[in-house]
């Protein structure tokens, strides 16, 4: 699928040093279990790796907001950054979690999801909003402060801001795409 040759595979095992080992470890060890695509290029910065990989444990798996909704954000987020690593890897989570069939292929297609339930019509406006502004409305503010509550809303901008982060490394390194069950992006411009 990814007709670039990757800029930073993966490095070899015997090749890494101290700080790698141990930062490395400590994700294998973690909830993801293993040495995901986003961080085998970030190898190459160790620090920034465990940093990275600290804040995303966070925000994946612990956040205000909810493994669905953070699913939903993380989607959003991919199609912004025509992220087809991401993508690959979370849209058949979202899928698991609830968010339905019908919003995910919206998202993967470049276009507005209909008859999104409250929250998830509220987290889409807002993510939305901010990529397209780099901010949000008052009003768009509010109503995400109200169904989320403050940390809510700094939890979702943390997920769009970790997806942005790994979005680009993945970019820039050319990442390839694992296999996967889930349709690739199309080819348009992000949202």
């Amino acid at each position: 699928m990814n007709q670039y040759p990757d800029r930073l595979p993966p490095l070899a095992p015997e090749t890494w040093g101290e700080d790698q080992k141990q930062y490395a470890q400590e994700i294998i060890n973690g909830p993801r279990g293993g040495l995901l695509s986003p961080f085998i290029p970030l190898m190459r910065s160790p620090e920034l790796m465990a940093h990275a990989s600290r804040m995303g444990e966070y925000l994946r798996y612990r956040s205000a907001l909810g493994q669905r909704l953070s699913e939903l954000a993380i989607l959003i987020t991919s199609r912004q950054w025509s992220q087809q690593v991401e993508w690959a890897i979370h849209a058949p989570i979202a899928l698991r979690e609830g968010v339905s069939e019908q919003t995910i292929e919206a998202i993967r297609e470049g276009r507005k999801p209909e008859g999104l339930p409250e929250d998830e019509a509220i987290l889409y406006a807002f993510s939305t909003e901010l990529f397209r502004n780099q901010s949000v409305c008052d009003r768009t503010y509010e109503r995400a402060l109200q169904q989320f509550g403050e940390q809510g809303v700094m939890d979702l901008v943390g997920i769009n801001g970790y997806y942005s982060l790994l979005s680009m490394v993945m970019n820039v390194a050319r990442t390839p795409v694992p296999v996967s069950s889930a349709k690739p992006l199309v080819t348009m411009p992000a949202v």
